[in-house]
This record gives structure tokens, sequence and C-alpha cells, in this order.
């Protein structure tokens, strides 16, 4: 894999925004395999294609691209915020590569493959419209909370300027595809509970320092009035997809951290 772009596409284009898209959809489309089935090549839609910009060939897997000059950060810009929350609830959505890149070295630095049964409406931020000299006047944007998406659907493909073995890669897609849930309302509550673990620095925790998230989890789930019971029953969830074990007497270990 060149971690490289290929700057000779871009010679004669002044549009920084089209010199990105060229770039980064390029290098995609010459280096990147699919995280899902392991064909070693994507392949790119038409450019009238809007729900997806790439396809496996093999296994049909879609897949969105988000690039960013520089660190991915807390939230990376999206398109419009009723289409993106309507694909989420409907189960439409493509899976997301998340690139970041530097223009001084013209290399990819960070490269994150996340499937797209991690995403919950909440992680959709609203932009404000677009003003009314807009030439999309009334527009409503949205940003992706991406530190909102639990640690375990953010699996790295390059990190730090750095190729990340393809088996490590397959190893930690096979352990997030088996946490998958189609049904919206129980793939909330088991990722809230699970950012709430993954909030908890040490691998071992207790019941009681779940329960410190309870005034969290009743302010997103108003209706909802024995979170605490909704606590313990999402952590056998989260145990029966071997992503904690319980060691007894409200005590639990992380696994694979």
């Amino acid at each position: 894999m060149n971690l490289h772009f290929d700057t000779g596409l871009v010679e004669g284009y002044s549009s920084n925004s089209q010199r990105a898209r060229i770039l980064t959809e390029s290098w995609v489309g010459s280096n990147m395999y699919c995280p899902v089935c392991g064909n070693p090549e994507l392949s790119h839609f038409s450019n009238n294609m809007k729900v997806a910009d790439f396809y496996c060939p093999s296994c049909s897997e879609q897949y969105e691209l988000k690039s960013k000059n520089g660190k991915l950060g807390h939230k990376i810009a999206d398109g419009a915020y009723d289409t993106f929350v309507q694909r989420i609830t409907e189960n439409t959505s493509p899976d997301f590569l998340f690139m970041s890149y530097d223009t001084l070295d013209m290399m990819v630095h960070q490269l994150y493959f996340v499937p797209k049964f991690f995403f919950l409406p909440s992680i959709a931020e609203k932009r404000k419209p677009l003003g009314e000299n807009a030439r999309r006047a009334g527009w409503v944007g949205c940003n992706i909370l991406y530190d909102q998406i639990p640690m375990q659907g953010r699996i790295a493909i390059i990190k730090d300027a750095i190729e990340v073995d393809a088996n490590v890669v397959k190893k930690n897609v096979k352990r997030a595809f088996d946490m998958r849930v189609d049904n919206l309302d129980s793939r909330g509550w088991m990722f809230d509970v699970l950012h709430c673990v993954n909030g908890i620095e040490a691998a071992e925790f207790t019941l009681s320092q779940m329960y410190q998230f309870t005034e969290i989890l009743e302010a997103k789930y108003p209706s909802n009035h024995n979170v605490q019971a909704k606590i313990r029953q999402q952590l056998q969830v989260l145990r029966d997809h071997g992503i904690i074990e319980f060691l007894g007497k409200g005590r639990y270990r992380k696994i694979g951290v």
C-alpha cells in the first residue's frame, strides 16, 4: 500500500476541493481493499451516484469516503442532515471510510473503517441552515460526531502514517460485525452503554462505576424510568457479544484491551 498521493493527477486544477477529491478518491481506488471480505480492490461508483463512493465487486459492500486535511478531530462534515438520519433509521447507509491526510507531505496519515451499523441518529449534529443569499438557501447540513462512535467500530487501516497489518484489521472487523444489531432502539442502548464502558480507563470495572452514568442515560432516555436495570441488561448483551466478561460480585473486565 503506497500512502502517498499521485499529485500528477491534479496538475492544472486550481480548486482545492476538487484537487482533494481527485487525490483521495484516486488513492482509495488504487490502494484500498475491502475491509469486509478482503477483496484486493474497491470499485468507484459513477459520479452521479449519491448514496456511496465505492463498492466491493466481490461482496457488494458499499463505502462512503470522508477525507480531511489534518486530524480527523471530534466532528466531520457530511451532507444533508435529514438524508443522513433517514439512511441510518432505515438501515440503508453505506459503510464509511474516514481519511486524514497532510498536504505538506501529500500522503495519508489516518484511515479508519466504520461499519454502517455503528451509526445512530444521535451522532448527527445539525448545522445552521444556509443563508438566504446562498445558492442552496435554507439547506441544512450535518456534522458526524466522530468521537461518539464507539472505538470498537473505528477500525484502523492506517494509523499515524503506518499501515495496520491486514490480519489485525480482519480480526477487528470480525469483532465489530459480531456486534451487529439492526434494531435501532436496541443498537442505541447497547452502544450508549458501551460508550460508558469505554469511558472507564481501567480494564476492570464495577457495577457501581457504571451506575455513575445513570443521570447521563436518564437524560438521553427520559421515558425509561429504570435506567439502572437497563444498564445491567446491556452489560449482559456486551458479555454475549464478547466485549466484556463477568468476574462475579458486580465486577467486570474488558476483553481485548
